[in-house]
C-alpha cells in the first residue's frame, strides 16, 4: 500500500467529516493533536486496555452491530489510539500534500547506512 495515497484518502475523509473548514491549520497544533493521541496510548496501557479481537469478531458475528463490537473489544485501547495517532500524521500529510511514501522510503534507505543504534545508547 502506498502510503501517500492511503494519506490522501484520510484526508480527503476528513475534510468530508467537517474538519477542514476553509481556516488554515497550524503544524504545532496538528502534532500535538498526534501526541495527545500517543498520551492516550499510553493512559490505555497504564490501565491494561487492549483490543480483543476475537472477542470482537464474535460480537460482531452475534449482534451484526459494528459500533457495539468496536466500542466494547476496540475503543479506547492502545491499539486504537496508536491508530488514531497513526490518522491523525497520515491526514497531516495530505493537508501538506507531503509524499510520505517516498520520504519513509528514502529514510529507511538512509538508516541503512547509519552504525549500530545510530550511535546512540538507546
Amino acid at each position: 500500500m502506498d502510503l501517500t495515497v492511503f494519506s490522501e484518502k484520510i484526508h480527503e475523509s476528513s475534510k468530508l467529516k467537517g474538519f477542514y473548514n476553509g481556516d488554515k491549520k497550524q503544524l504545532g497544533t496538528m502534532l500535538m493533536l498526534v501526541v495527545s493521541e500517543l498520551g492516550e496510548a499510553l493512559e490505555a496501557d497504564r490501565h491494561s486496555l487492549k483490543a480483543d479481537l476475537n472477542y470482537y469478531e464474535n460480537i460482531l458475528n452475534a449482534r451484526h452491530d459494528f459500533q457495539i463490537a468496536f466500542k466494547e473489544a476496540i475503543k479506547d485501547t492502545v491499539e486504537d489510539e496508536i491508530a488514531d495517532a497513526i490518522i491523525r500524521l497520515l491526514d497531516m500529510c495530505g493537508y501538506l500534500h507531503i509524499d510520505i511514501q517516498r520520504h519513509i522510503d528514502l529514510k529507511l534507505k538512509y538508516n541503512k547506512t547509519r552504525g549500530h543504534r545510530h550511535g546512540k545508547n538507546y
